[in-house]
C-alpha cells in the first residue's frame, strides 16, 4: 500500500507525522510516535534487516547522548560510580531522545524510502516548492555516482605516484588539491550537461512519466494520519 500511495501524501504525512513527534516532550507521544513508524515499516513490507543496519547506524550517534546526558545534565543522581554520579534525568533525556529519534527514522523509511528519488521530486515540484531545489535534489542524487568515481580515480593516480595518508602538512595538502580538482571537473561536467540539455530542448522543468493522483486510498491514508497525529497531540497535553 505504502509504495502505491501518492508521493505527495507521503510527504505530507511525513512531516507532519515527524513534527509532533520531534516537538513531543514526554513518553506517551514519543512511545506512540514510536509504535506509528513500526507499524508503518510492517505495511511497508521493508527487509527488518536492512531497517537494522540503518538504525544501528542511527543510533551509533545517539550512544553519545548516553555518555553525556546523564553526566552533564543536572538531576537527582540514580547512581554513582566512585565521584562520578549518574543523572536521573540525564538518563531519561536519553532514552526519550532515543525513542523520537529511532521513530522519525522509521517513519522515513516507510514513507519516504518507498519512492523513488524521481518521483520524489517530482512530488516536491506538485507541492509547488521552488524548480530549483527541486532540480538540486535530482541532479544531487543523479550525479553523485558520477562524481564519486572522478575522485576514486584521483585518489588513484595519487597513490601510483606513492602518495600515502597520515598526519602532516603534505596529506592535508594533497587532500585539498584532490577536493579542489573534484570541484573542478564537476563544474566542468555541470556546464557540459546545462549545455546537452539546453540542446535538446530543455526549458527548466522535468516531466515525470509516473503521473500519479489523489485518489480514495490517499484520503483514507491521509485521514488515518490526521487521527494519529491528533491522538499524539493529545497524549503531549495529558501528560
Amino acid at each position: 500500500l505504502l509504495h502505491r500511495l501518492d508521493v505527495r501524501i507521503k510527504l505530507l504525512s511525513a512531516l507532519l507525522l515527524i513534527s509532533v513527534l520531534a516537538l513531543s516532550r514526554s513518553y506517551p507521544p514519543a512511545l506512540a510516535g514510536f509504535a506509528v513508524g513500526t507499524a508503518l515499516v510492517i505495511a511497508a513490507g521493508l527487509d527488518w534487516r536492512s531497517v537494522g543496519r540503518r538504525l544501528l547506524l542511527v543510533n551509533s550517534f545517539v550512544i553519545f547522548l548516553w555518555i553525556t546526558l546523564p553526566l552533564c545534565y543536572p538531576g537527582s543522581p540514580l547512581f554513582g560510580i566512585g565521584s562520578i554520579a549518574f543523572s536521573r534525568d540525564g538518563i531519561m533525556l536519553a532514552a526519550l531522545i532515543t525513542i523520537k529519534t529511532n521513530g522519525s527514522v522509521l517513519i522515513l523509511m516507510a514513507l519516504i524510502a518507498t519512492s523513488t528519488v524521481a518521483d520524489l521530486g517530482y512530488g516536491l515540484t506538485k507541492l509547488k516548492l521552488p524548480d530549483s531545489l527541486c532540480m538540486l535534489v535530482l541532479f544531487s542524487y543523479r550525479y553523485i555516482f558520477v562524481i564519486h568515481p572522478e575522485y576514486q580515480r584521483l585518489l588513484r593516480a595519487a597513490r601510483l605516484r606513492s602518495f600515502q595518508a597520515g598526519t602532516n602538512f603534505h596529506t592535508y595538502r594533497t587532500f585539498g588539491y584532490l577536493c579542489g580538482m573534484t570541484l573542478v571537473q564537476s563544474h566542468h561536467r555541470a556546464d557540459r550537461v546545462r549545455q546537452a540539455m539546453v540542446l535538446r530542448g530543455f526549458q527548466g522543468r522535468f516531466h515525470s512519466l509516473n503521473v500519479s493522483t489523489i485518489g480514495m486510498r490517499e484520503l483514507c491514508f491521509a485521514v488515518l494520519v490526521t487521527i494519529l497525529t491528533g491522538t499524539m497531540v493529545s497524549l503531549e497535553l495529558i501528560f
